[in-house]
Order: structure tokens, then sequence, then C-alpha cells
């Protein structure tokens, strides 16, 4: 069974749908966090210290990793790895962490592209390919598919053509969901890489929940042998269905898990999140120019400068209460330097 590549081809985005309306909506209520609107990966960042190894730790298991979750986390948290494990296990999860953190950190930057997907790669396959120049490199000899009779394709050139068609099909798809679905079917049937293009796929679908600040795919609890068989229906015959109940089943089972954490987040501010640059400006500016947080005077012709009229008695008070809870632990959202800050709390305590 070679490689069809119609089944790609034939895929238009926005008017095929291997996720129905309906379905879309279902995933789209479920997922939805109180960051929505907000910057790209700002809900991501908020359950990173959950997401890292809840992702890492399931996306491993499929692969056969054996690690237990308290292994991935006293291996993520602390850098212990589990006695009497293989070396390789521990460098899999390790390579799903800076993967990981790499979609969250660029969170507005990525997207389905080629930077971000061999970049992607790199990190997944970093020490577990046999030739170490294959990670992020697009695959230039034969493979084959463990316990399948498909045949991906094995020419450069056509590799490389069809990687893109598939990276523009995908970046086109509004539905993030259709686009994280899409993802999963389109690169494993591919095989980009000479290697790790499931763990790929997989963290490839968390992009466009990442960016649109949606409940994260952590593929927790998903059953290898089902996974397995849905991948092969892909594979083998062009089917999405099996593979598409368990991408459902995975989502509907990872937002329970993230539903606790994204309830007791607290609501964004609404006016701090309106001014939230204009007072960093000032905030900083207040810091250089050394003046005191109780010389309303000088901060409010500051604010007056910068907002509406009607806007400056919100803003003025914003950012008396950003100065009077300062301190050396979040002055870095400021880009204020450790000798700054205690020259300006030097200058506070002088003119007392």
């Amino acid at each position: 069974m070679g490689y069809q590549r119609q089944f790609l081809e034939h895929y238009q985005p926005n008017e095929t749908a291997y996720l129905a309306p309906a379905l879309r909506a279902h995933l789209h209520q479920l997922g939805h966090s109180p960051a929505e609107g907000r910057p790209a990966g700002t809900y991501a960042r908020q359950v990173l210290d959950r997401l890292l190894i809840d992702l890492s730790w399931a996306s491993s298991r499929l692969e056969g990793n054996t690690y237990s979750r308290l292994d991935t986390q006293n291996l993520i948290q602390f850098g212990l790895a589990a006695p009497g494990k293989d070396q390789l296990e521990a460098q899999m999860i390790l390579n799903h962490k800076a993967a990981i953190e790499m979609l969250v950190e660029q969170a507005q930057e990525v997207g389905f592209n080629r930077y971000t997907l061999q970049n992607l790669h790199a990190l997944l396959s970093d020490n577990l390919l046999p030739d170490p120049g294959a990670g992020g490199r697009l695959r230039q000899n034969e493979v084959a598919i463990s316990g399948s009779v498909y045949l991906p394709l094995a020419i450069p050139q056509l590799i490389s053509e069809h990687f893109d068609t598939l990276l523009a099909k995908a970046s086109a798809i509004t539905d993030p969901f259709e686009q994280a679905f899409f993802a999963m079917v389109k690169l494993p049937y591919l095989q980009p890489f000479e290697d790790v293009n499931k763990r790929t796929s997989r963290l490839a679908a968390n992009i466009p929940l990442i960016r649109r600040n949606l409940a994260p795919l952590s593929f927790v609890d998903v059953p290898e042998a089902l996974y397995v068989e849905g991948m092969l229906g892909v594979y083998e015959i062009n089917r999405v269905e099996l593979l598409r109940d368990v991408f459902v089943w995975a989502y509907e089972r990872s937002c329970q898990r993230y539903t606790i954490l994204r309830d007791s987040l607290p609501v964004p501010d609404p006016l701090r999140l309106k001014h939230r640059e204009t007072v960093q400006v000032l905030v900083t500016d207040i810091i250089n120019g050394g003046i005191h947080r109780n010389d309303v005077a000088s901060i409010q012709k500051r604010v007056a400068a910068l907002v509406d009229p009607e806007d400056i008695e919100d803003v003025l008070a914003l950012t008396v209460n950003e100065l009077n809870q300062l301190h050396e632990g979040n002055i870095a959202r400021y880009r204020i330097r450790p000798s700054q800050f205690r020259n300006w709390l030097a200058s506070q305590a002088e003119a007392q």
C-alpha cells in the first residue's frame, strides 16, 4: 500500500471537514478558558507545570516509554532519572519538555510553517536518531511503518513538495480543532522525517490550541492500542473515523483534567488588561527617572501625556498600585535591572 497523494490533495481547507460543525462546537465549549482574547499562549503558561508533565508522559507512553507519571514528574521537576530505566526513555521525556516549552514560549510566532515543524522535530528527536543530522531535516531515504503494509513516499523532492502543501493547507484552516486533527492525520501519513513523526504530530496538534488559549490536548489515558489502530486506519485505507474518535475522547479527557485549573484561575482585570502596556511604560519611566511613588503630581503628569483625559484617573490608580507592589521578584516585567530597582528604593528612603 503506497502513499496516496489525493488523500492530501483532495482536502480543501474550510470546505472539507474531518470534524462536523456540531462536534467542533462541542470541543470549543469544553476547551474555552478565561484567557481567551488575551495574547497567544497565556493559558498554556498558566497551566505549564502540569502540561509539561502530562503531555511529556502521555505522548512518550504512546511510544512504549515505561516511565510512570511520578517518574516523569521527578525527572522534569528535579532532574532525577528513574532507577533501572533506559536512558533513552529519560531522553524522550526531556525532549518533549523542551519542545513543549518552545511552543509555549514562542506561542505568538509558532504556526504551521517549516521553522516551527522542523525545529519541533529537532527538539523531539534530539539524541535519539542514528544520524544526529537528521533532526529537523526532511527525510531523504525510504522508511517502513512497523506493523503496517503502508509504504510512505520515498523521493526527497516529493516529500518536500507535499510537506509544503500540507503546511499551506494546515495554515489555511480557520478552526483550531480541525487544524489540530488535520496535523494528527497528515503528518504521520506523510512521514516527512526519518522517525519521531507521530510525536511531532501530537505536539503540532497543540499549536492552534495554545495559540487560541484553549485547553491543551495532553493525551493522558489514551490507550496505546486504540491510538495505533486509528493510525493504521489512516495509513492503510485513508480513513480517519477511528482516529477522530480517539482525538475527541482524548480532548474530552484532557479538558476534565484542566477544568479544575481553569476554574481556579483568576478572571483578568479588564481595566488592567486594557492599559497593560501603558502602565508598563509608566512604571519603567518612573523608576528610571527616580520619581517617588508618592509624588502623585509628577506621576499624573506622565499619565496625562499618554492616555485620553477620561482614562487618567484609572491609569494613575493602576500605576501607583503597581509601584506599591514592586519587588525584586517581579521587576523583569518592566525590564528593570536589580541595580536600577535598588537605586530607586534607596531614593525612596532618602526622600522620606
